[in-house]
């Protein structure tokens, strides 16, 4: 067996980006409970929702700096590569992938821009009862009537379907297609040809990504006290 041919572990998710999907689904299961159980889980939900506007905003920026297969230059498909990919969508041999594959790309941009219309909606909403957005005192009325609908009547059953599929496309992978996509994202390697290209994941990666969170945290505080000002 020549070198070429030859596999070995490659990290292909640095941690920052596993944490990053790791507080985002707990962040996202718990702003489902908390905005059905209303009233006083609302502040929950609240800083739940910032949280999440936080880590959206850092993964943007991870999407820029952060490691190989992280970064949007290298997952997000190309038209001709998501043709290719659909027209081969069961073969794995194929459509072998190393990070995100052409559809779980579009699938992911899609949960980052519906999450920040979530959010940003939520900045704006307001109940007419006892639970305002930051935002409300700052924006014309259409725009808090126009957030408020959005947020609860379009935005929040557009996330649960996207769970869903997602939910679904991990089975599917897993049970049909036999590709493990729950695993790398948990150690974060995977079994690859040796010329693979492999994400940096040191010391001094995690430490520039605990600062970007950091930063982006305050960042959101920023925004969200933007009306206190």
């Amino acid at each position: 067996m020549t070198q070429i041919n030859q596999k070995v572990k490659t990290r292909i998710w640095d941690l920052p980006t596993r944490l990053f999907h790791v507080l985002l689904m707990l962040c996202v299961v718990g702003l489902v409970i908390t905005g059905n159980i209303g009233d006083s889980a609302m502040s929950v939900h609240f800083y739940l929702g910032y949280a999440v506007l936080t880590l959206l905003l850092f993964r943007v920026i991870w999407g820029v700096v952060g490691g190989h297969w992280s970064r949007f230059i290298n997952f997000i498909p190309r038209p001709q590569k998501l043709i290719h990919y659909l027209r081969n969508f069961r073969n794995p041999d194929v459509n072998s992938s190393v990070g995100h594959n052409p559809l779980g790309a579009i699938s992911v941009l899609t949960f980052l821009i519906v999450l920040s219309l979530q959010g940003l909606s939520g900045l704006m909403s307001d109940d007419d009862i006892s639970v305002s957005g930051p935002w409300t005192a700052l924006v014309p009325n259409s725009w808090v009537e126009f957030a408020t609908r959005y947020h609860a009547k379009f935005g929040f059953p557009l996330i649960i379907i996207l769970i869903f599929v997602h939910l679904f496309a991990v089975l599917y992978h897993l049970h049909v297609m036999k590709q493990n996509l729950i695993r790398p994202m948990i150690d974060g390697d995977k079994i690859l040809p040796t010329d693979t290209p492999a994400s940096i994941d040191s010391f001094k990666t995690r430490a520039i990504a605990f600062a970007v969170c950091l930063a982006c945290a305050f960042v959101v505080y920023l925004f969200v006290t933007v009306s206190a000002a």
